[in-house]
């Protein structure tokens, strides 16, 4: 036990006093950071703008319904613009009502590309304005209507409370529930690949320096790997407690800087982006509105098995990804076709994860939150909706029991692979190492 704590502090001492790790660790929380203002920054600023929009050969629907704004778009109807002068009069573009009969297509010319947001942005404010005039035909004013949905919009709220068996109620807000789970979740998948491939690196380059020769006249192999795999948990740990703080002093520090006014008009000008683009800058807004209601997620639990899945799925594959590198000798494609049967079921996880989040308690998703193979991942988001004691428990206990299996079987993979050089070993040799008899 005293190699193996020997080996633990070498590989910690080692890895926290580098410089990739001091920069990862400092910068990535930067980075998130101005992904998130920066989502939102461009939401509102890079969306495009015609100040002067000419306007010909009205039909007579538009002129007195089609509304201009003065920020993104000002509609002017006259007739003295075409195609070929609405620059030198002072237009971005000018749109021709002059409609294809069959299918009401307009033209809408300009010097640069009218990209989707603002092709999007014309083509709604004219459906509101041949709305508009509908509604006045029958003797509907828009105005009316637009001041009862403001008024009834939001009026009624519901609040979800589960009832436990003993009879209590607890209130539960299922869009924190979600977040809060999928965000552990993808933690936990990134952690499992990087600090995983780490593992398989750091045995890799010991085993073609020829250190591991050396340092296993003195230890065990499983020793040594025992001690590599612990050491680099705990500087996954430390760097990720380390990620934990600095985000939340940056996001403190840089709510204190930007404007209100920039999170609004963000929000004003994504409201007319088509769908698909909208995606990243809505979820950018959600993220800037920092007074969640957090109090109904029950943090104690979430933290305790968030370490828990993190170290336990961590140790899981890093015994894995320890065996893999014992085996290979310099070659990345060798590398890669035995990092396969691995890294598969860490992609499943994800997917199952990303794809059924919403209903954490559909049957493949209590599965595959019970399989060692993809439950660091799959609980990691049922949690924080609510999961029975029994779920938990055996999830638990299959993790740990699943971990001392693949400890067991790595160990004997590698007491036989890191010492050998210069074959390619093939998953099928592997297995006969792992269970040959000593």
């Amino acid at each position: 036990m005293n190699k193996i704590s020997l080996i633990f502090q070498r590989e910690y001492i080692t890895r926290v006093r580098n410089k990739t790790f001091l920069l990862s660790t400092f910068l990535l929380p930067i980075v998130m950071i101005l992904f998130i203002f920066g989502s939102a920054f461009f939401a509102m600023s890079g969306k495009q703008k015609f100040k002067r929009v000419a306007v010909v050969n009205d039909p007579g629907i538009f002129k007195s319904n089609l509304k201009s704004d003065s920020t993104q778009m000002f509609f002017d109807f006259t007739s003295n613009v075409d195609s070929t002068n609405f620059t030198q009069k002072g237009y971005d573009a000018v749109l021709d009502l002059r409609s294809d009969s069959s299918a009401k297509k307009f033209v809408v010319h300009s010097k640069k590309q009218l990209g989707m947001d603002g092709k999007q942005m014309i083509e709604t404010r004219m459906d509101r304005a041949f709305e508009k005039k509908q509604l006045m035909l029958k003797g509907i004013e828009k105005e009316t209507l637009d001041s009862i949905s403001k008024q009834t919009a939001g009026m009624y709220k519901i609040e979800n409370r589960l009832t436990s068996e003993q009879g209590k109620s607890e209130q539960v807000n299922a869009a924190v529930n979600y977040g809060v789970g999928f965000g552990s979740g993808i933690l936990i998948y990134i952690t499992m690949f990087i600090f995983g491939a780490m593992v398989m690196r750091g045995v890799m380059e010991e085993k073609t320096n020829r250190i591991a020769e050396v340092m296993v006249s003195s230890v065990k192999p499983f020793q040594l790997m025992m001690g590599k795999i612990l050491g680099i948990a705990a500087v996954g740990l430390t760097q990720f407690a380390l990620w934990v703080t600095l985000i939340i002093v940056l996001m403190g520090v840089a709510k204190a800087f930007i404007p209100a006014e920039l999170v609004q008009q963000a929000g004003e000008a994504n409201k007319n982006m088509p769908g698909g683009m909208s995606g990243n800058s809505q979820m950018a807004m959600k993220m800037l509105e920092l007074e969640k209601d957090f109090s109904t997620v029950n943090w104690p639990l979430i933290i305790g098995c968030f370490i828990f899945y993190f170290l336990g799925g961590y140790l899981f594959y890093a015994s894995l990804f320890a065996a893999i590198g014992s085996v290979i000798n310099e070659d990345p494609q060798e590398a890669q076709s035995l990092m396969l049967p691995i890294t598969m079921p860490i992609i499943f996880g994800f997917i199952i994860l990303s794809s059924n989040l919403s209903t954490p308690d559909s049957t493949i998703m209590v599965w595959a939150s019970m399989i060692p193979f993809t439950s660091p991942i799959v609980m990691m988001g049922r949690v924080p909706s609510g999961v029975p004691w029994s779920h938990l428990i055996l999830s638990m206990s299959l993790l740990i029991a699943g971990f001392l299996f693949t400890t067991w079987l790595a160990g004997k993979i590698y007491r036989t692979g890191i010492l050998m050089y210069g074959k390619k070993a093939s998953w099928k040799e592997m297995f006969k190492w792992a269970f040959r008899k000593a």
